[in-house]
């Protein structure tokens, strides 16, 4: 019993479909330029190898982006997540400081909703910029802190908390 010609044109236009959609992948793919960096001043440091090398291939569900830089990631079409290895330590500062798996960031949301998160404690310094209009900045360090810990901790953030005295002590009234 042979298949009916309705049935045969049915399967060769599913090889044909798959055919298509095996070859169009990689091409598309072949499409994605890379994302335009300027390098940072210590991009060449060898601690920025170490984290590059460490980089993920998804940031907060994003896909790895090829860049044009040394020391330099993202992720997203359009990228929505950036990371420069090699800035400038910052100085002390009234910004915002969290630690994320033992990576303290300074968070710049001045620019919101583009948000600037910067390493504090580690020389060289990572900085980190997310539009949080497509992800969660907080997802995005969390998913970069692991690669980031590869850069020696040198300090870290200081809570106010732990400047005031501690209750309970004794003060001199006068």
């Amino acid at each position: 019993m042979s298949t009916p010609p309705s049935g045969r044109r049915r399967r060769t236009r599913l090889v044909a479909a798959s055919l298509v959609a095996a070859t169009a992948v990689p091409l598309l793919a072949a499409c994605s330029q890379p994302v335009p960096f300027d390098p940072a001043p210590d991009a060449a440091a060898a601690d920025c190898a170490s984290v590059v090398v460490r980089l993920p291939d998804q940031v907060a569900g994003l896909d790895a982006r090829e860049t044009t830089a040394q020391g330099t990631g993202a992720w997203g079409s359009p990228a929505a997540v950036l990371l420069r290895c090699g800035i400038e330590p910052p100085g002390p500062t009234t910004l915002r400081c969290v630690s994320v798996d033992e990576v303290d960031w300074i968070i710049d949301e001045s620019d919101a909703p583009t948000y600037r998160f910067v390493t504090y404690g580690r020389t060289p310094a990572v900085e980190v910029v997310v539009d949080n209009d497509a992800v969660a900045g907080s997802t995005a360090i969390a998913d970069l802190s692991g690669a980031v810990a590869a850069i020696p901790a040198d300090g870290g953030c200081t809570d106010l908390e732990d400047l005031a005295p501690a209750t309970g002590e004794a003060t001199d009234a006068g």
